[in-house]
């Protein structure tokens, strides 16, 4: 009787969690019904649900094919632009140091029109550039920058990384920021919404963002202006709440554009030869 007193407790104890095991239900194995999703839509909170995926691109019938010719030109004239097209981007330079002068309004606006050719996920272009000329709010845009950067000089990134900036002279200090004619600041918009405010899935949204940058800074160097890539770590919440940007944008890149200064200067830099940076096979 002792014994079965003593043993009461550790059986019931032991029956209880029979039974809570037999009333949980099992944890199903989530398998990707969607293979053909890239990592790069498993963005946090920005994962579309199932029942949120909106296929708004429509079929091919809301999308009728239209003929296209490209100008055909001799095997001479395609030699010569190519090494055009190379001498004049292989100018392209980071320039920090950029004249106040005030750069024309219409060429701005065709510079972003041509970054807006970019070949995008499934059409969506899923791009946002804001253009800040108000030398206030480029001021506090600076502030942000500069505050998160000194942080990030001094506590963030490692000693090697500190070290190889140093190198070309560049630290948490961005001047610029106030002196150029004009910042750009390029958003991702991680999904889109439509008007009756459900998500629209946006695929590969930052590849299709960061070809389109690459653009731009083509077409700004076509045109005579400089600018150089800034990716301010840690601002982006900050400088999207300021510039009034809805949730589903993230801030990819910042660029202050202008022309050069007078007394600009840049890093003696070389680049890769041709066999470093390709493969034929």
């Amino acid at each position: 009787m002792a014994l079965l007193t003593v043993l009461t407790p550790v059986l019931l104890l032991i029956l209880c969690m029979v039974i809570g095991f037999m009333l949980v239900k099992p944890r199903e194995t989530k398998t990707d019904t969607r293979p053909w999703v890239d990592d790069d839509l498993q963005d946090g909170d920005d994962v579309l649900e199932e029942d949120e995926c909106v296929d708004s691109q429509g079929s091919e019938e809301d999308h009728p094919q239209v003929p296209y010719s490209l100008q055909h030109y001799s095997e001479e004239t395609m030699l010569q632009r190519s090494k055009d097209f190379y001498k004049m981007l292989k100018q392209r330079r980071s320039v920090r140091f950029i004249s106040p002068e005030m750069v024309p309004r219409d060429v701005i606006d065709n510079v972003i029109r041509t970054a807006g050719t970019a070949p995008s996920g499934a059409h969506t272009q899923p791009w946002t550039f804001v253009v800040v000329s108000d030398a206030d709010l480029k001021h506090q845009i600076r502030l942000i920058v500069e505050d998160e950067e000194e942080l990030n000089y001094r506590q963030r990134m490692g000693e090697k990384w500190v070290h190889d900036l140093a190198k070309i002279k560049t630290n948490w200090v961005k001047e610029y920021l106030d002196v150029a004619p004009y910042l750009i600041l390029i958003f991702k918009q991680t999904y889109g919404i439509l008007p009756n405010n459900k998500k629209k899935t946006h695929y590969y949204n930052e590849i299709s963002v960061s070809i389109s940058c690459g653009i731009l800074l083509a077409a700004l160097q076509n045109v005579g202006l400089v600018t150089v890539t800034s990716t301010p770590l840690n601002c982006g919440p900050r400088l999207r709440l300021l510039l009034k940007r809805p949730v589903n944008e993230k801030l990819l890149m910042l660029l202050p554009v202008g022309y050069p200064a007078q007394d600009a200067t840049v890093p003696d830099f070389g680049r890769k030869p041709l066999d470093e940076i390709s493969v034929y096979m």
